[in-house]
């Protein structure tokens, strides 16, 4: 029955990303929103839901701590992972132009969550100051580039704008039950195979959590939408930091190790940085994308050994 779940949970993470594409380009052409935003914000923030929910019940269950390593561990996979698969399968184009804000509100957070962990906690004050913080960016991300995107030709077969909202939402919601299942099935195999705790909790949850947007990103690049897999994990990015830890805060304050002020969040910031050089650069390339998987094997090993 696990092996079911893990070869179903495969399938849903390949039909609902391909669905959340799909609805989710033919929104933007009905609204005439350009697709990195779409994927920056519904695609971005609607991937996210896994991390939410994961964060929320480990801090009201008492976990800080993987509270807080989701989101980090997420920022980390969403750049090195993600990123990387999606320039290996075809080559990202990176317009910094076009994602200044994003980029602006992705190393931003990032700084404003490390100053954060050099405290003792994250308060509820904390949590609604950087709730705040995403209220203002979706705000001014959608009101300077709604109509931006110019009208498409005529397409007599394109989907209705509540169908395709629709195909949207209906491939995230499969997503999420896929996602589920794969983490479940493969938690129980690692046990099986005596995989300790503390290993499965850095790896297969943090993983785990952002297959969504793996998923959606892998689909985007293939159906030839590289600037939807871009928003996705930029959005997702943001939505981790202000969104989650926010929200969870808010629910909760979350006491802070201080090893990941000392490490982890390092290591989310040089990743930050380094996707930021590669817009400059204009594209992730199929070796910059090796590089990055790399990197991420690298992160995980040296997780595996501490």
């Amino acid at each position: 029955m696990t092996y079911l779940l893990f070869v179903l949970g495969l399938v849903g993470l390949s039909v609902g990303g391909e669905f959340l594409v799909r609805g989710a380009v033919h929104v933007a052409r009905r609204l005439h929103v350009p697709a990195l935003v779409i994927g920056a914000t519904v695609v971005g923030f609607g991937t996210s839901v896994p991390e939410l929910l994961v964060s929320v019940q480990a801090a009201m269950s008492g976990a800080p701590d993987l509270a807080l390593g989701n989101v980090i561990g997420s920022n980390i996979a969403n750049i090195l992972l993600i990123l990387g698969v999606a320039a290996l399968i075809f080559p990202v184009p990176l317009r910094v132009a076009e994602l200044r804000l994003e980029f602006m509100v992705m190393i931003g957070s990032t700084a404003m969550l490390w100053i954060l962990l050099l405290g003792n906690k994250v308060t509820r004050w904390e949590g609604a100051m950087m709730f705040a913080a995403l209220i203002a960016y979706l705000y001014f991300s959608l009101r300077t580039s709604a109509g931006s995107a110019p009208p498409e030709p005529s397409e007599p077969e394109a989907m209705p704008l509540w169908r395709s909202a629709g195909c949207a939402l209906g491939g995230l919601v499969i997503l999420m039950v896929g996602a589920r299942f794969l983490v479940d099935s493969s938690t129980d195999i690692a046990r099986t195979f005596g995989v300790s705790e503390a290993v499965i909790g850095l790896t297969i949850v943090a993983i785990g959590t952002s297959l969504p947007e793996l998923a959606a990103s892998i689909m985007a690049a293939l159906r030839g939408h590289s600037d939807i897999a871009v928003g996705n994990i930029l959005g997702s990015c943001i939505f981790n930091v202000l969104g989650i830890l926010g929200i969870t805060a808010m629910v909760t304050p979350i006491p802070v190790d201080p090893r990941f002020a000392a490490f982890d969040i390092r290591v989310a910031a040089v990743a930050a940085l380094v996707m930021l050089g590669l817009a400059f650069a204009g594209r992730s390339g199929r070796l910059s994308g090796g590089i990055l998987l790399i990197s991420y094997a690298a992160y995980l090993v040296y997780l595996g050994q501490g």
